[in-house]
């Protein structure tokens, strides 16, 4: 079953996209419920956990894009669609790494489309055994780039600046520390030192004072961190086979 929201402050509109999703599923035979927002807000205030957003840009107070990044904080892995009657802001959807931008008035075919790239990317990413790559865009002088998650070994946060640490070398941009803490939640990452977000698939040892990664870098330990830490490095190695 897919949950699906639809937010948009004109309520036909709201209504039309709405039954215009739910039928394309509905041939599509992919169980869903939509449920319809007409502000930023009250979308912001559900209790659900949503695969799919839609979600309107020109909104009253909240607008959709502030909207978006205030739910990107929360949720990095769902799927962002904007429906826009304007082009002007495809480039700062990518900020909040949206997955489609539709135009309205919205084209059945083109929403068809949508949403069956949407639901091929929801299955292959719950599939067992996937070869489904997460990352994550960042930005860093007017530039997006695409970090796959598996070739981090660890975050470097000093003030403002985060120095990715990747297999290939040091990629550098900025960002706020409690912002990437949240889009890495549930994503194997684990903050072992206020500077440090280390990639938990990549540790080789550790004891009380430092982690070693695979590729032989020593990260230190905060003491109020180690019992986390433990817990959190035996529930990945359960979680991937390394203990039965």
């Amino acid at each position: 079953m897919l949950w699906i929201a639809v937010c948009d402050d004109e309520v036909m509109e709201c209504s039309v996209i709405a039954g215009k999703i739910k039928g394309i599923l509905k041939e599509m035979n992919v169980p869903c419920a939509i449920r319809q927002f007409y502000s930023g807000q009250e979308l912001l205030q559900a209790s659900e956990r949503f695969d799919f957003i839609f979600l309107d840009i020109m909104m009253k107070d909240l607008d959709g894009m502030e909207t978006a990044r205030i739910f990107r904080e929360r949720a990095f892995d769902k799927i962002l669609i904007f429906i826009s009657a304007s082009r002007e802001y495809v480039f700062e959807a990518y900020d909040v790494e949206a997955f489609q931008y539709i135009l309205k008035p919205v084209n059945e075919k083109k929403l068809r489309n949508v949403l069956e790239k949407a639901v091929l990317k929801t299955q292959v990413s719950s599939r067992e055994g996937s070869s489904f790559q997460e990352f994550m865009i960042v930005s860093k002088e007017r530039e997006k780039r695409k970090l796959f998650l598996d070739d981090i070994y660890y975050f470097e946060i000093l003030g403002r600046t985060v120095d990715v640490h990747e297999r290939n070398g040091v990629f550098t941009y900025y960002e706020r520390i409690g912002v990437l803490e949240k889009r890495l939640q549930g994503k194997n990452f684990f903050r072992c030192h206020k500077s440090y977000l280390i990639n938990l698939k990549y540790v080789a040892a550790y004891n009380r004072q430092e982690v070693i990664l695979d590729n032989g870098e020593r990260i230190g330990i905060a003491k109020r961190r180690y019992e986390e830490f433990c817990r959190e490095i035996l529930a990945y190695m359960r979680k991937s086979g390394g203990i039965n």
